[in-house]
Protein backbone atom coordinates (compact mmCIF):
# COMPACT_ATOMS: atom_id res chain seq x y z
CA UNK A 1 0.00 0.00 0.00
CA UNK A 2 2.81 2.38 0.97
CA UNK A 3 4.65 1.73 -2.30
CA UNK A 4 1.48 2.39 -4.33
CA UNK A 5 0.93 5.72 -2.51
CA UNK A 6 4.58 6.63 -3.05
CA UNK A 7 4.31 6.04 -6.80
CA UNK A 8 1.15 8.21 -7.02
CA UNK A 9 2.91 11.07 -5.19
CA UNK A 10 5.99 10.77 -7.40
CA UNK A 11 3.92 10.95 -10.60
CA UNK A 12 2.03 13.99 -9.30
CA UNK A 13 5.27 15.76 -8.42
CA UNK A 14 6.76 15.02 -11.84
CA UNK A 15 3.71 16.43 -13.59
CA UNK A 16 3.74 19.54 -11.40
CA UNK A 17 7.42 20.00 -12.16
CA UNK A 18 6.77 20.24 -15.88
CA UNK A 19 8.09 16.85 -16.96
CA UNK A 20 4.86 16.11 -18.85
CA UNK A 21 5.18 19.40 -20.76
CA UNK A 22 8.40 18.08 -22.27
CA UNK A 23 6.46 15.51 -24.32
CA UNK A 24 6.79 16.01 -28.10
CA UNK A 25 4.29 18.49 -29.52
CA UNK A 26 3.13 15.89 -32.05
CA UNK A 27 1.95 13.67 -29.20
CA UNK A 28 -0.31 16.47 -27.96
CA UNK A 29 -1.56 17.71 -31.37
CA UNK A 30 -4.60 16.73 -33.40
CA UNK A 31 -4.49 13.70 -35.69
CA UNK A 32 -7.21 11.85 -37.62
CA UNK A 33 -8.90 9.09 -35.69
CA UNK A 34 -10.36 7.34 -38.74
CA UNK A 35 -9.38 6.94 -42.41
CA UNK A 36 -9.03 10.19 -44.33
CA UNK A 37 -11.07 10.50 -47.52
CA UNK A 38 -9.06 12.06 -50.35
CA UNK A 39 -11.72 13.20 -52.82
CA UNK A 40 -10.52 13.70 -56.41
CA UNK A 41 -12.71 15.96 -58.53
CA UNK A 42 -11.77 14.11 -61.73
CA UNK A 43 -11.89 10.62 -63.22
CA UNK A 44 -9.22 7.95 -62.96
CA UNK A 45 -6.00 8.08 -64.96
CA UNK A 46 -5.75 11.84 -65.49
CA UNK A 47 -3.27 14.29 -64.04
CA UNK A 48 -5.31 15.08 -60.92
CA UNK A 49 -5.90 11.40 -60.21
CA UNK A 50 -2.28 10.39 -60.79
CA UNK A 51 -1.01 13.21 -58.59
CA UNK A 52 -3.44 12.53 -55.74
CA UNK A 53 -2.57 8.84 -55.70
CA UNK A 54 1.15 9.61 -55.75
CA UNK A 55 0.69 11.91 -52.76
CA UNK A 56 -1.32 9.23 -50.97
CA UNK A 57 1.57 6.81 -51.58
CA UNK A 58 4.13 9.31 -50.26
CA UNK A 59 2.06 9.89 -47.11
CA UNK A 60 1.88 6.16 -46.51
CA UNK A 61 5.54 5.53 -47.32
CA UNK A 62 6.78 8.35 -45.08
CA UNK A 63 4.40 7.46 -42.25
CA UNK A 64 3.02 11.00 -42.11
CA UNK A 65 -0.27 9.93 -40.53
CA UNK A 66 -1.32 6.90 -38.51
CA UNK A 67 -4.64 6.66 -40.38
CA UNK A 68 -4.89 5.48 -44.01
CA UNK A 69 -5.63 8.01 -46.74
CA UNK A 70 -8.24 6.66 -49.17
CA UNK A 71 -8.51 8.19 -52.69
CA UNK A 72 -12.10 8.49 -53.98
CA UNK A 73 -12.87 9.73 -57.52
CA UNK A 74 -15.90 12.00 -57.85
CA UNK A 75 -15.49 13.53 -61.28
CA UNK A 76 -19.12 13.55 -62.39
CA UNK A 77 -20.43 16.76 -63.95
CA UNK A 78 -16.93 18.20 -64.49
CA UNK A 79 -16.28 17.96 -60.75
CA UNK A 80 -19.76 19.08 -59.64
CA UNK A 81 -20.17 15.76 -57.84
CA UNK A 82 -17.07 16.42 -55.75
CA UNK A 83 -17.97 20.03 -54.99
CA UNK A 84 -21.45 19.12 -53.77
CA UNK A 85 -20.01 16.26 -51.72
CA UNK A 86 -17.51 18.59 -50.03
CA UNK A 87 -20.30 21.06 -49.28
CA UNK A 88 -22.25 18.28 -47.53
CA UNK A 89 -19.18 17.48 -45.40
CA UNK A 90 -19.06 20.86 -43.62
CA UNK A 91 -17.17 20.57 -40.34
CA UNK A 92 -15.76 17.14 -41.16
CA UNK A 93 -12.12 16.71 -40.14
CA UNK A 94 -11.53 13.57 -42.15
CA UNK A 95 -12.10 14.79 -45.72
CA UNK A 96 -9.79 16.72 -48.05
CA UNK A 97 -10.17 17.30 -51.80
CA UNK A 98 -7.64 17.42 -54.63
CA UNK A 99 -8.58 20.28 -56.95
CA UNK A 100 -7.90 21.45 -60.49
CA UNK A 101 -9.17 24.46 -62.41
CA UNK A 102 -12.69 23.06 -62.63
CA UNK A 103 -12.75 24.12 -58.97
CA UNK A 104 -13.44 27.58 -60.45
CA UNK A 105 -15.12 26.90 -63.76
CA UNK A 106 -17.75 24.34 -62.73
CA UNK A 107 -19.44 26.61 -60.13
CA UNK A 108 -19.23 29.50 -62.61
CA UNK A 109 -20.97 27.49 -65.34
CA UNK A 110 -23.53 25.70 -63.19
CA UNK A 111 -26.16 26.63 -60.63
CA UNK A 112 -24.72 24.37 -57.92
CA UNK A 113 -25.23 26.60 -54.94
CA UNK A 114 -21.52 26.21 -54.22
CA UNK A 115 -19.22 29.13 -53.41
CA UNK A 116 -15.56 28.11 -53.19
CA UNK A 117 -14.79 30.89 -50.72
CA UNK A 118 -16.71 28.86 -48.15
CA UNK A 119 -14.28 25.94 -48.40
CA UNK A 120 -11.13 25.73 -46.29
CA UNK A 121 -7.81 26.25 -48.15
CA UNK A 122 -5.16 23.69 -47.21
CA UNK A 123 -2.20 23.72 -49.61
CA UNK A 124 -1.10 24.28 -53.19
CA UNK A 125 1.80 22.04 -54.16
CA UNK A 126 2.31 23.05 -57.78
CA UNK A 127 0.97 24.38 -61.06
CA UNK A 128 0.79 22.23 -64.18
CA UNK A 129 1.18 23.13 -67.85
CA UNK A 130 -0.59 22.18 -71.07
CA UNK A 131 1.01 20.94 -74.27
CA UNK A 132 -0.31 20.37 -77.79
CA UNK A 133 0.24 16.68 -78.58
CA UNK A 134 -0.17 14.66 -81.78
CA UNK A 135 0.28 10.97 -82.53
CA UNK A 136 3.91 10.10 -83.27
CA UNK A 137 2.84 8.70 -86.66
CA UNK A 138 1.46 12.10 -87.69
CA UNK A 139 3.54 14.06 -90.23
CA UNK A 140 3.08 17.18 -88.07
CA UNK A 141 6.38 18.43 -86.64
CA UNK A 142 5.85 22.13 -85.90
CA UNK A 143 3.15 24.52 -84.73
CA UNK A 144 2.81 25.87 -88.28
CA UNK A 145 2.26 22.32 -89.54
CA UNK A 146 -0.37 21.79 -86.87
CA UNK A 147 -2.33 24.97 -87.58
CA UNK A 148 -2.25 24.29 -91.33
CA UNK A 149 -3.53 20.73 -90.84
CA UNK A 150 -6.39 21.83 -88.58
CA UNK A 151 -7.42 24.56 -91.04
CA UNK A 152 -7.37 22.09 -93.90
CA UNK A 153 -9.65 19.74 -91.94
CA UNK A 154 -12.34 22.43 -92.00
CA UNK A 155 -13.76 21.84 -88.52
CA UNK A 156 -13.54 18.04 -88.58
CA UNK A 157 -10.23 17.84 -86.69
CA UNK A 158 -10.84 15.80 -83.53
CA UNK A 159 -9.47 17.33 -80.35
CA UNK A 160 -10.05 15.09 -77.33
CA UNK A 161 -10.17 16.61 -73.88
CA UNK A 162 -11.75 16.47 -70.46
CA UNK A 163 -15.38 17.54 -69.93
CA UNK A 164 -16.91 20.55 -71.64
CA UNK A 165 -16.12 23.72 -69.71
CA UNK A 166 -13.09 22.15 -68.06
CA UNK A 167 -9.48 23.14 -68.63
CA UNK A 168 -8.87 21.23 -71.86
CA UNK A 169 -11.93 22.73 -73.51
CA UNK A 170 -10.89 26.24 -72.43
CA UNK A 171 -7.41 25.77 -73.90
CA UNK A 172 -8.98 24.40 -77.10
CA UNK A 173 -11.23 27.46 -77.35
CA UNK A 174 -8.19 29.69 -76.80
CA UNK A 175 -6.40 27.96 -79.69
CA UNK A 176 -9.44 28.42 -81.92
CA UNK A 177 -9.51 32.13 -81.16
CA UNK A 178 -5.74 32.63 -81.48
CA UNK A 179 -5.41 30.90 -84.86
CA UNK A 180 -8.88 31.25 -86.38
CA UNK A 181 -9.36 27.47 -86.51
CA UNK A 182 -12.15 25.08 -85.57
CA UNK A 183 -12.03 21.73 -83.82
CA UNK A 184 -14.52 18.97 -83.22
CA UNK A 185 -14.10 18.75 -79.47
CA UNK A 186 -14.73 15.31 -77.96
CA UNK A 187 -15.11 15.42 -74.14
CA UNK A 188 -13.96 12.41 -72.12
CA UNK A 189 -14.07 11.41 -68.46
CA UNK A 190 -10.44 12.12 -67.60
CA UNK A 191 -6.98 12.95 -68.85
CA UNK A 192 -6.00 9.28 -68.94
CA UNK A 193 -8.80 8.49 -71.39
CA UNK A 194 -7.81 11.51 -73.46
CA UNK A 195 -4.17 10.43 -73.68
CA UNK A 196 -5.16 6.89 -74.64
CA UNK A 197 -7.51 8.19 -77.35
CA UNK A 198 -4.62 9.99 -79.05
CA UNK A 199 -2.43 6.89 -79.01
CA UNK A 200 -5.28 4.73 -80.27
CA UNK A 201 -6.19 7.03 -83.13
CA UNK A 202 -9.60 8.10 -81.80
CA UNK A 203 -8.31 11.68 -81.60
CA UNK A 204 -5.96 13.72 -83.77
CA UNK A 205 -4.60 15.92 -81.00
CA UNK A 206 -4.88 16.73 -77.30
CA UNK A 207 -3.66 19.37 -74.88
CA UNK A 208 -2.81 16.91 -72.09
CA UNK A 209 -0.66 17.89 -69.12
CA UNK A 210 2.89 16.50 -69.36
CA UNK A 211 2.31 13.80 -66.72
CA UNK A 212 -0.67 12.42 -68.64
CA UNK A 213 1.31 11.83 -71.83
CA UNK A 214 4.87 11.36 -70.55
CA UNK A 215 4.71 7.56 -70.50
CA UNK A 216 3.44 7.46 -74.09
CA UNK A 217 6.03 10.06 -75.10
CA UNK A 218 8.87 8.01 -73.64
CA UNK A 219 7.50 4.99 -75.51
CA UNK A 220 7.60 6.94 -78.77
CA UNK A 221 3.82 6.98 -79.21
CA UNK A 222 3.12 10.74 -79.13
CA UNK A 223 4.86 13.97 -80.14
CA UNK A 224 4.73 17.30 -78.25
CA UNK A 225 4.36 20.33 -80.54
CA UNK A 226 4.31 23.37 -78.25
CA UNK A 227 3.96 24.21 -74.55
CA UNK A 228 1.13 26.62 -73.77
CA UNK A 229 3.31 28.67 -71.46
CA UNK A 230 6.04 31.32 -71.48
CA UNK A 231 8.91 29.11 -70.27
CA UNK A 232 10.26 25.76 -71.44
CA UNK A 233 10.13 22.70 -69.20
CA UNK A 234 13.28 21.02 -67.89
CA UNK A 235 11.69 17.63 -68.59
CA UNK A 236 11.05 18.57 -72.26
CA UNK A 237 13.86 20.99 -73.08
CA UNK A 238 13.48 20.72 -76.86
CA UNK A 239 9.79 21.60 -76.97
CA UNK A 240 9.20 25.30 -77.76
CA UNK A 241 6.73 27.52 -75.93
CA UNK A 242 3.84 29.31 -77.58
CA UNK A 243 5.39 32.58 -76.42
CA UNK A 244 8.67 32.03 -78.25
CA UNK A 245 6.71 31.01 -81.35
CA UNK A 246 5.01 34.40 -81.35
CA UNK A 247 1.79 33.51 -79.53
CA UNK A 248 1.81 34.75 -75.90
CA UNK A 249 -0.50 32.06 -74.52
CA UNK A 250 0.08 30.98 -70.94
CA UNK A 251 -2.44 28.87 -69.04
CA UNK A 252 -1.72 26.73 -65.98
CA UNK A 253 -3.54 24.18 -63.87
CA UNK A 254 -3.35 24.49 -60.09
CA UNK A 255 -2.67 21.36 -58.08
CA UNK A 256 -4.10 22.10 -54.65
CA UNK A 257 -6.00 20.65 -51.71
CA UNK A 258 -8.98 22.09 -49.88
CA UNK A 259 -11.23 20.93 -47.05
CA UNK A 260 -14.89 21.38 -46.12
CA UNK A 261 -16.18 24.60 -44.63
CA UNK A 262 -15.80 24.82 -40.89
CA UNK A 263 -12.94 22.38 -40.49
CA UNK A 264 -11.50 22.90 -36.97
CA UNK A 265 -8.28 24.93 -36.85
CA UNK A 266 -6.24 22.09 -35.35
CA UNK A 267 -7.22 19.81 -38.24
CA UNK A 268 -6.36 22.52 -40.78
CA UNK A 269 -2.93 22.88 -39.16
CA UNK A 270 -2.39 19.12 -39.32
CA UNK A 271 -3.24 18.82 -43.03
CA UNK A 272 -1.28 21.93 -43.98
CA UNK A 273 1.78 20.50 -42.24
CA UNK A 274 1.13 17.11 -43.84
CA UNK A 275 1.12 18.49 -47.40
CA UNK A 276 4.12 20.70 -46.71
CA UNK A 277 6.06 17.61 -45.67
CA UNK A 278 4.93 15.90 -48.88
CA UNK A 279 6.09 18.90 -50.92
CA UNK A 280 9.52 18.73 -49.29
CA UNK A 281 9.95 15.00 -49.84
CA UNK A 282 12.56 13.78 -52.31
CA UNK A 283 10.01 11.63 -54.12
CA UNK A 284 7.70 14.59 -54.74
CA UNK A 285 10.52 16.87 -55.87
CA UNK A 286 11.75 14.21 -58.32
CA UNK A 287 8.26 13.60 -59.67
CA UNK A 288 7.59 17.32 -60.12
CA UNK A 289 10.81 17.81 -62.07
CA UNK A 290 10.28 14.78 -64.29
CA UNK A 291 6.62 15.61 -65.02
CA UNK A 292 7.07 19.31 -65.71
CA UNK A 293 5.29 20.60 -62.59
CA UNK A 294 6.09 24.11 -61.35
CA UNK A 295 6.45 23.73 -57.58
CA UNK A 296 5.27 26.71 -55.53
CA UNK A 297 3.86 25.76 -52.12
CA UNK A 298 1.18 28.04 -50.72
CA UNK A 299 -1.27 27.75 -47.83
CA UNK A 300 -3.67 29.66 -45.60
CA UNK A 301 -5.15 33.03 -46.51
CA UNK A 302 -2.63 33.65 -49.34
CA UNK A 303 -3.90 30.46 -50.97
CA UNK A 304 -7.53 31.52 -50.55
CA UNK A 305 -6.66 34.89 -52.10
CA UNK A 306 -5.04 33.05 -55.01
CA UNK A 307 -8.18 30.94 -55.51
CA UNK A 308 -10.44 33.99 -55.62
CA UNK A 309 -8.19 35.86 -58.04
CA UNK A 310 -8.05 32.81 -60.31
CA UNK A 311 -11.83 32.48 -60.12
CA UNK A 312 -12.17 36.05 -61.38
CA UNK A 313 -9.68 35.33 -64.18
CA UNK A 314 -11.62 32.25 -65.24
CA UNK A 315 -14.90 34.15 -65.16
CA UNK A 316 -13.35 36.62 -67.60
CA UNK A 317 -12.02 33.81 -69.81
CA UNK A 318 -15.40 32.08 -69.91
CA UNK A 319 -17.13 35.33 -70.78
CA UNK A 320 -14.64 36.14 -73.54
CA UNK A 321 -14.99 32.67 -75.03
CA UNK A 322 -18.77 32.69 -74.71
CA UNK A 323 -18.73 29.63 -72.44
Amino acid sequence: MRNWISRRVTIALLMAGGVMSALPAAAEGWEPTKPVELVIMAGQGGGADRLARLIQAIIQKEGLTSMPVVPVNKGGGSGAEALLYLKEKAGDSNVVMATLNSYYTTPLRSDLGVDIKDFTPIARLAEDTFIIWVNAESPIQTLDDYVAAVKEAGGTWIMAGTGTGQEDSLVTAMLEKEFGIDFTYVPMDGGGDVATALVGGQAQSTVNNPSEQMGFFEAGKVRPIAIIASERLASLPDVPTMAELGHPMDYKMQRSFVAPAGMPAEAVAFYTDLFQKVSESEEWQTYAKEEGLLTNFEAGQPLQDYFLVERDKHAAILKELGE
